[in-house]
């Protein structure tokens, strides 16, 4: 599947990057949010990017989203299943 997005020709150069650069960092930018929503695993997000797991996982604190977000009981749990 193909989503088509259009940006004003002159953006690249107004972020101070090439055309390839802004379309990586948008594709970037899109899967961190929607990991952040939960509305991505971490690999399809990846996917998404073009990059993979670790690489995507290593990325996530340029956007302000925290690689893992579990609240205390999820946290409990997990301790309790260690």
């Amino acid at each position: 599947m193909n989503f088509v997005v259009e940006v004003p020709p002159n953006l690249p150069d107004a972020i101070h990057c090439t055309p390839q650069e802004f379309t990586r960092e948008a594709k970037l930018a899109m899967a961190a949010k929607l990991y952040e929503m939960h509305r991505l695993s971490s690999g399809m997000a990846a996917a998404l990017a073009g990059i993979g797991r670790v690489e995507f996982l290593l990325e996530l604190h340029r956007y302000g989203v925290a690689m893992i977000d579990l609240d205390q009981d999820e946290l409990a749990q997990d301790v309790a299943n260690a």
